[in-house]
């Protein structure tokens, strides 16, 4: 078997190689919250904007509405998050933290910021911009 020589696909083999790693320690950063990445996005994302529907909150993770549905009851029946119905269409809820979901949020956020932070710091300030400019780019020039 001969060995990959493609300065492409060795950049993406390292891409995925990095991410599969930052994902795996960042899950294990979220169990000492006893949260998901995924319910951790969720979390994050209505701290920022409380109020929005399932339906905004699935198109801003990038899942489908049955996958947000799910991680939403799994919060839900954590007494972390809410549903109220949108007063303006009855088919539609809008989602909420409790206090608790609030409290619980105010303390991962931070902490997973500073977690990466943290393992980003192997890069240079320079470097990590020129990472996202690559990356960024890269996103913007590939067909969904």
């Amino acid at each position: 078997m001969s060995r990959v020589k493609d300065t492409g696909v060795l950049a993406w083999l390292y891409m995925m190689r990095v991410s599969d790693k930052m994902e795996r320690l960042s899950h294990d950063n979220l169990t000492r919250f006893d949260l998901t990445p995924a319910q951790f996005d969720v979390l994050a994302h209505l701290i920022a904007a409380e109020g929005i529907s399932q339906q905004t909150l699935s198109e801003k993770l990038f899942v489908t509405k049955g996958n947000v549905c799910g991680l939403i009851d799994r919060l839900e029946d954590r007494g972390l998050v809410v549903r109220r119905p949108d007063p303006d269409d009855r088919r539609s809820n809008l989602l909420f933290l409790t206090p608790a979901g609030r409290e619980l949020t105010e303390r991962a956020v931070p902490a997973q910021e500073k977690f990466i932070i943290e393992h980003m710091s192997t890069l240079c300030s320079e470097q990590q911009q020129q990472l996202k400019s690559l990356l960024r780019y890269l996103d913007k020039n590939i067909a969904s």
